[in-house]
């Protein structure tokens, strides 16, 4: 049966590393190709005007991508590249924040009769920003802590929620069994 890791987690909890260094794990043990999904490479696509005070029309915004659009359009993209990677026989490693849309994954994963895994990764607050701090993305600070509260009250995510404060991918990799992180 084919499986669907799902990784989400706020910014600076190492979703992507993490997602990568799964997938060979799981290559390796299970001998099956798996796909990885990086939900920011989508989201990545939009190239946009920088200055957007300087790009007005008869005093109107013009040609802006709204960020429901781009959300939408990034979920549309990761569920069609899951599903067509479902059906090409592999299992699909996901990493991007689920906020509302566990009910697309979840059809998803029923849809191609596959086991669904959901691993909310968090970390403190602290560790969050000297994570950020050193990539370099000060401006999403703000944006990490606040997704991270959220995230960690969220009912469904619980039982599903991994601390990576102070700990190596490699840590996670043998921490983690998947079985407890599955959907039923």
């Amino acid at each position: 049966m084919a499986k669907i890791i799902f990784v989400s987690g706020a910014c600076g909890t190492g979703k992507s590393t993490f997602t990568d260094a799964y997938a060979r794990h799981l290559v390796n043990q299970d001998r099956k190709t798996a796909y990885v999904i990086h939900g920011d490479d989508f989201h990545a696509g939009f190239v946009e005007v920088e200055d957007k005070d300087d790009f007005f029309v008869n005093g109107e915004a013009s040609d802006q991508v709204q960020w429901e659009d781009i959300l939408k359009f990034n979920w549309d993209c990761i569920i069609a590249t899951a599903d067509r990677a479902l059906k090409d026989g592999m299992d699909v490693l996901i990493d991007y924040v689920i906020e509302n849309e566990f009910s697309r994954v979840k059809a998803l994963a029923e849809s191609n009769n596959a086991e669904l895994y959901y691993i909310v990764i968090t970390a403190d607050e602290d560790e969050l920003e000297r994570r950020i701090r050193i990539r370099g993305d000060l401006d999403m600070i703000e944006r990490a802590k606040f997704l991270k509260r959220e995230l960690d009250a969220m009912p469904e995510n619980a039982g599903h929620i991994y601390d990576n404060t102070e700990k190596s991918t490699e840590d996670m990799i043998k921490e983690i069994e998947l079985k407890k992180y599955k959907i039923v």
